[in-house]
């Protein structure tokens, strides 16, 4: 690269109201230490847990501890007054005429959902992932199970329910689940990630609570079926010509792969690629294209299976659009087995991002033109 060009200008978007927000923090930092310094510029953004917007040395202060020391410095001594904006929960810190394309490292509400993403449409700037729409439909666990039904892809059996019927008539709620599945059942709320709120529920009591404790997280609940199956994952990358990674497996140190043996205790295991007869393997990539294609994703995604013990079924579970972004991620995992190092795969991204806006910007948006 010669000395005068100019570098892309990345804000990296981290944090968020959701109970994903230190999650978020932990991705951001490993994308601003990895990002090809050479290529870009970052700027660091913040949103806090009370949804304001915030930039500059502020924004920087939530990551220390997680930046290298040298890096962390450098960054600070690259944040000019200006960039003290005062905190806003209206409109976000971002001087867009700055900015060549957002990088939202946010995962769950507010973050992960489509809401940000129309806030980046609106303001017309690029942005790493998925758009509105297979963001909100990725986070709702109804309306994507419902969509992959529609496709045509196999997946365990559920149904959901609003909060109103779990607060108003819990016993009629329960008597309808216990017609259509045994026990154990999973009871999850449907628009929260990493695994929080989520019961494995074995009887009538426990699944009372389970719906009581999902409600409080949400105003939509699903109930799943319990698959006995192993847990495969796949990496997806591009946009109108999406590839898929070979699958890895999660041996899980719990009984469920729940929040803390995802992020707490650090005992679930990766084993990349999972160990699994070829055609099987060839199936679970084929079909995790066919599950972005379904929701219209773009950028990534890991979209996670299970494989039924009893028959070797594929059965899809779901699709995440802003997986867990660390180095040691699944994600990042199931690329760097494909030679792909997670420096490259942040640019990947950002190329994607710009590739994605410039092809939406060939529709034209008045009618009788040419």
């Amino acid at each position: 690269m010669g000395e005068m060009e100019t570098k892309t200008r990345v804000a990296v978007l981290y944090g968020g109201k959701s109970g994903e927000h230190e999650v978020s923090l932990s991705s951001a930092a490993s994308v601003i230490q990895a990002i090809d310094h050479e290529k870009y510029e970052v700027f660091p953004v913040l949103i806090s847990q009370e949804g304001a917007w915030i930039q500059g040395a502020q924004a920087l202060s939530a990551l220390e501890g997680k930046l290298e020391p040298r890096l962390f410095t450098q960054l600070g001594e690259s944040i000019t007054d200006d960039d003290h904006l005062p905190a806003t929960t209206r409109l976000p810190a971002l001087k867009l005429d700055e900015i060549d394309v957002v990088f939202p490292v946010l995962h769950g509400t507010f973050g992960e959902d489509g809401t940000v993403q129309g806030m980046l449409e609106i303001v017309d700037i690029p942005y790493v992932g998925a758009g509105v729409l297979a963001s909100s439909v990725g986070m709702d666990k109804v309306m994507m199970k419902k969509v992959f039904a529609a496709e045509g892809l196999s997946q365990g059996d559920f149904t959901s329910f609003l909060r109103s019927q779990i607060e108003e008539a819990i016993d009629s709620v329960v008597a309808n689940i216990e017609s259509l599945f045994p026990y154990p059942c999973f009871v999850k709320p449907a628009n929260l990630g990493s695994s929080v709120g989520i019961s494995k529920a074995g009887n009538r009591n426990a699944l009372k609570a389970a719906l009581r404790l999902a409600a409080k997280y949400d105003r939509k609940v699903i109930v799943e079926e319990f698959v006995a199956a192993r847990e495969v994952e796949v990496a997806v990358l591009g946009n109108d010509q999406p590839q898929a990674s070979v699958p890895g497996e999660i041996v899980s140190s719990n009984d469920f792969y729940d929040y803390r043996a995802k992020y707490l205790d650090g005992k679930s295991e990766m084993r990349i690629p999972a160990d699994l007869p070829l055609e099987t393997a060839a199936e679970i990539r084929r079909l995790a294209i066919e599950a972005f294609r379904a929701i219209d994703c773009s950028g990534l995604a890991r979209v996670d299976f299970f494989v039924r013990h009893a028959d070797g079924q594929v059965l899809i579970n779901e699709i995440n659009t802003m997986p867990g972004f660390t180095p040691y991620s699944m994600y990042a995992n199931l690329w760097k087995h494909e030679g792909l190092s997670y420096s490259e795969l942040i640019s990947r991204l950002i190329e994607l991002a710009l590739e994605r806006y410039h092809e939406k910007k060939k529709s034209t948006t008045r009618f009788g033109s040419e």
